[in-house]
C-alpha cells in the first residue's frame, strides 16, 4: 500500500521481472550448476539492495523473483523479508502488537501472511465480566453509543436506551498482553460530555475526539470533545473530558453521521439527521492544532459525493484514504454502496466503488445500516451486523478487500466485460458464541488487528422488548478473532 512509491515501484518491478525471465531462460537452457547461477548479473546486486528492491515489488512478483535460483529463493522466502512485507503491507503498529503476543509466536512471517490474505471464518467469544466483593457494576444495555480501543484500553460512552433516553457514562476496561477474555469495566463519572447517542467518537493518537449526537429530547448537537485516556500505576486508569474550542464554523448539529480519523491531526465526518430530520450529504474536515487545544472545520464540497444518508461507517484505510459503506438514505432506503475518499496534495475527492451484486452468495444481502466497519489485519474491512430494509438485523461478517479496487490497486485491476469489479466481497464462516443478530452496536479492534470487541446494540430474542418502545438492548461484549491456523 505504498502509494507514494507507486511509479517507481512499477519500473522497478518491470526491470527486475526482466532480469528474472533472463534467469530463469538460462538455467532452463543450461545445466544446473551453483558457479553459472552465481555468474548472473542480478545475483551480484548486493543483499540487502535486493532486500530494498523486493519490498517495491507486489507479492506476485516477489514469488516468482523466488522461482530463478537457490540464492533468490533464499533471499524472497527469509522471514526477515516477509516481515518487512508484512510491516509495508499491515503497518508497523499491527506487526509490533502481533509481535507481543504470545498467539502468533513462533509462526513464521510469509507463512502468517498467507493465512492472513486466505482468512476465510473468524471466532466469536463471549467475554466474561469481572466483578468486585460480588457486585455487578457494568454498562446498562445500550445502542448508538460510541466504544473505541485507545492507549491499550476500551473506551464506552453514552448511547440511547429502553424509553428512548439517553446515557451519560463513560467505562473503561483495560487488555493487556496478558488478556484472557475477563473485562473489568471501571465508571468514570465525570458529567459530561452530556448525554446522547448517534454520535461519533474517533482514536487520534492517544485522545477521543467526540462529536455530535441526539439527546433524548431530539436535539442535535454539534460540539466537540476531547478524552484524554491515561494509565498510572498508582491511580490506575484516568479519562478526562474537556471541550474544544472550534472558532465560529462548525458543521451543522447532527446525530447518526459518520466519522473517522484521517491522520493524527484531522477528522472526517459525513452525513446524518440534521435539525429538520432530513438526512445530511455533506462532508467535514476537522484540523487540529499540536495539542489538541483548538480546532478548525473546513466543508468539503466535491462532485461527484455520497448521496445523503445515516447509519452509515466511515473507515480510514491508511494515507489519506477513507471508506464510506452503507446507510439510510433520504428516501428512508437502506443502501449498499461504497465510496472512496482520497486526497492528493489537497485535491480532496469522492469516487464511488463498482461491484457485481450476483457474486454474493444467494440469500445474502450486502445492503444494510446500522453495522460496524473496522480496518483489521491485512488491510481489509470487516463488516458485522446492521439492519435491512425492513429492519430485519443481521450476524453476518463480510470482508470488503479494499486493495482490490481498482483507485487502490498498485496494479491495474482486472475488470469484467462491464467495467465492474470482481470479488470485492467475501462472507465469512463464524463459530464459537455467535453474537445475536444486532444493529447500532459498537465495534473496534486491537492494535494488532486480530481482535475485534463487539459490544452492545439493538438485538433480536435475548431480551423481552419494551412495551413502550418495542426494542430490545444488549449489554453483552464479544471478542471476535480472526482464525489464522491454515
Amino acid at each position: 500500500m505504498i502509494k507514494e512509491s507507486i511509479q517507481s515501484a512499477q519500473k522497478t518491478q518491470k526491470a527486475v521481472c526482466l532480469m528474472a525471465m533472463a534467469e530463469s531462460s538460462r538455467s532452463s537452457t543450461t545445466a544446473t550448476n551453483s558457479d553459472e547461477s552465481s555468474s548472473s548479473p542480478i545475483t551480484k546486486i548486493a543483499q540487502d539492495h535486493l532486500f530494498s528492491v523486493l519490498l517495491l515489488l507486489p507479492i506476485e512478483s516477489i514469488l516468482c523473483f523466488a522461482t530463478t535460483c537457490k540464492k533468490l529463493k533464499f533471499l524472497a522466502y527469509s522471514d526477515s523479508l516477509w516481515e518487512s512485507v508484512c510491516r509495508r503491507d499491515w503497518g508497523n503498529s499491527s506487526v509490533d502488537a502481533l509481535k507481543a503476543s504470545n498467539s502468533v509466536q513462533g509462526i513464521h512471517w510469509k507463512k502468517l501472511y498467507q493465512q492472513v490474505h486466505q482468512l476465510n471464518s473468524v471466532c466469536c467469544h463471549k467475554l466474561l465480566v469481572e466483578t468486585t466483593d460480588g457486585d455487578e457494576v457494568l454498562p446498562s444495555p445500550r445502542a448508538s453509543h460510541s466504544l473505541n480501543f485507545v492507549n491499550g484500553c476500551l473506551v464506552l460512552f453514552g448511547g440511547g436506551c429502553e424509553g428512548g433516553r439517553h446515557l451519560d457514562d463513560t467505562w473503561i476496561a483495560y487488555i493487556g498482553n496478558d488478556f484472557r477474555r475477563t473485562l473489568k469495566w471501571q465508571k468514570t463519572d465525570s458529567g459530561i460530555p452530556s448525554g446522547r447517542f448517534g454520535h461519533s467518537c474517533v482514536v487520534i493518537g492517544d485522545s477521543l475526539i467526540l462529536f455530535g449526537g441526539i439527546n433524548d429530547h431530539g436535539i442535535r448537537q454539534n460540539d466537540l470533545w476531547v478524552g484524554q485516556v491515561t494509565l498510572h500505576e498508582t491511580l490506575g486508569i484516568t479519562l478526562s473530558w474537556r471541550l474544544l474550542d472550534v472558532g465560529t464554523i462548525a458543521p451543522p448539529p447532527r446525530g447518526a453521521h459518520a466519522g473517522c480519523c484521517l491522520d493524527t491531526k484531522r477528522m472526517l465526518i459525513h452525513g446524518g439527521i440534521g435539525l429538520s430530520g432530513l438526512r445530511l450529504g455533506d462532508t467535514w474536515i476537522l484540523d487540529l492544532s499540536e495539542n489538541l487545544c483548538f480546532g478548525t472545520w473546513r466543508e468539503i464540497v466535491t462532485h461527484p459525493s455520497p448521496p445523503s444518508r445515516s447509519g452509515h461507517t466511515l473507515t480510514h484505510i491508511g494515507g489519506t484514504q477513507t471508506i464510506l459503506f452503507g446507510g439510510r438514505g433520504s428516501g428512508y432506503e437502506v443502501l449498499n454502496d461504497v465510496w472512496l475518499f482520497s486526497a492528493s496534495e489537497g485535491h480532496w475527492r469522492w469516487m464511488q466503488q463498482l461491484f457485481e451484486l450476483h457474486n454474493i452468495p444467494q440469500g445474502f444481502s450486502l445492503a444494510r445500516v446500522g453495522h460496524s466497519a473496522n480496518l483489521i489485519l491485512g488491510g481489509r474491512l470487516l463488516i458485522y451486523g446492521g439492519e435491512d430494509s425492513y429492519r430485519h438485523r443481521k450476524d453476518d461478517f463480510w470482508v470488503l478487500d479494499v486493495s482490490s479496487m481498482p483507485s487502490i490497486k498498485m496494479q491495474p485491476s482486472i475488470l469484467n466485460s462491464k467495467g465492474l469489479l470482481r470479488k470485492m466481497w467475501r462472507r465469512l464462516e463464524s463459530t464459537g458464541e455467535k453474537p445475536n443478530c444486532r444493529s447500532f452496536h459498537r465495534a473496534c479492534v486491537d492494535h494488532s488487528g486480530r481482535y475485534l470487541y463487539v459490544f452492545g446494540g439493538m438485538v433480536d430474542g435475548l431480551l423481552q422488548p419494551t412495551e413502550s418502545s418495542g426494542l430490545s438492548f444488549d449489554g453483552g461484549i464479544f471478542m471476535v478473532e480472526l482464525v489464522l491456523h491454515s
